[in-house]
This record gives structure tokens, sequence and C-alpha cells, in this order.
């Protein structure tokens, strides 16, 4: 059956105008995306394939570009738009970050930085470099390196603290196989780059380990 065969009520597009977004599935919010059907299926059954093949919304979003058109129901076109709607969300969190302190909005913080790392395929080490009223000066790929680790020079991110005039920076890194939970060598490059940020009077405010739909802070465990 086709949508406009529907109650007007119970259509995704009209539901999410006179209700509001959050009270539609992750399948119906694809289905606008998704905007039609194909022969027996409705919009909504096209999206509900579409996420379990590729494990869910969340899942969705951290597929590149080869891997979003390799999911039955998406091209090259949808892709795209996909694409460029994760980086539209990205840009959205940046600007607002440099606008306002990060300490004030810690959710926007972990939004963009879950935006920036999840799903990505092999880890990165990266630096937000702070102003003195704690607001975004840049956003840094350090480092970058393989499915289980990467290596961080501390003599390489203190060229970056003053290079960006930093006055304290939290630093980020994703875990790949998708668990947030910190390990031994974390701890250890942390304290490591505590003490050499000390040296030139620059704060580490926080350390967080991004998995799969959650992130780790060391500040809020009392790490730091």
């Amino acid at each position: 059956m086709s949508i406009l065969d529907w109650h007007v009520a119970e259509r995704p597009r009209e539901k999410l105008l006179t209700h509001g977004c959050s009270t539609l599935s992750d399948a119906e919010l694809l289905a606008i995306f998704v905007r039609t059907g194909t022969r027996g299926k409705s919009a909504v059954d096209v999206a509900r394939n579409i996420l379990q093949a590729s494990g869910g919304l969340r899942s969705l979003f951290d597929c590149d570009a080869k891997q979003l058109t390799g999911i039955p129901g998406l091209g090259p076109a949808k892709a795209a738009q996909l694409l460029a709607i994760m980086e539209m969300a990205r840009r959205y969190l940046s600007t607002e970050l440099q606008q306002r302190p990060v300490l004030g909005s810690p959710k926007a913080t972990r939004d963009f930085l879950q935006l920036k790392l999840a799903g990505r395929h092999s880890e990165v080490f990266c630096g937000l470099f702070l102003d003195a009223q704690n607001r975004m000066l840049a956003f840094d790929e350090l480092f970058q390196g393989t499915i289980d680790g990467a290596a961080v020079y501390p003599r390489e991110v203190v060229r970056k603290v003053l290079q960006y005039n930093a006055a304290s920076v939290i630093f980020a890194h994703n875990h790949p196989s998708g668990v947030a939970e910190p390990s031994q060598a974390d701890h250890r490059i942390t304290e490591r780059l505590q003490q050499a940020l000390a040296l030139i009077d620059v704060r580490v405010l926080d350390h967080l380990v991004v998995g799969s739909g959650r992130s780790v802070s060391f500040a809020e465990n009392g790490w730091l």
C-alpha cells in the first residue's frame, strides 16, 4: 500500500509537521528522506529495509560513500544527500563551539566529536584547541593510526598548541572497535600530555574516548 493511501494523520511527513520530529520512528524519519517506495513497498518499508541492512540509524550514518551505495535502496544520489546532511550537522556544531564556551555546551562537544570520529575505521587522535574563554579556536586531527592504535607525540602537540595560541585543550580519539573504555595506554599518554603542556601553562581540560554511540570522559571520571 502506498503512503498516499494511509490516513493523513499516519503519514510521516504530515505527522512530523503536526506533532514534531520526535514523534517519528527511525524508519518514518528515513522514509521522509527516501520519499518514494518501490513496487509493492511503501517508503517506510524501504526505509526499514535500509535500516536493517545497515544495522540501524547510527550505523547508517557511520557509513562512507562506498558502503552507502552498497545498501539496497540507496543509490549514488541518496548516498550523496546523506553524506551532505552529516557534514552540515558537523559544521553546525563546529560553529556553535566557536561561538559559545565549550564547557558550557558539553552535549554539543560530544555530538561534534561523535560525528567526527565514530565509525572511522582507523584510530584518530584529535585536539580541540580553546581560547581563554573556552571557545574553540581549531579542531585538528593530530595523529592517524591503525585499527588498534595511533602513535601520539607530545612534542608535536606542544607545537600545535603554540601555533593556535591556545589557553587549553580537549583531546579526543576514537576506538574503531566501538568500545569506548580507555586503555592503559590512553591513560599513560594523557598523563604525558598533561605534564608536557603544564610546562607552557596550558591546561588539559578533558580527554574523550569515542566509541559507537557512546563516549567516555576522563574529566567526568576524575582521571585528570
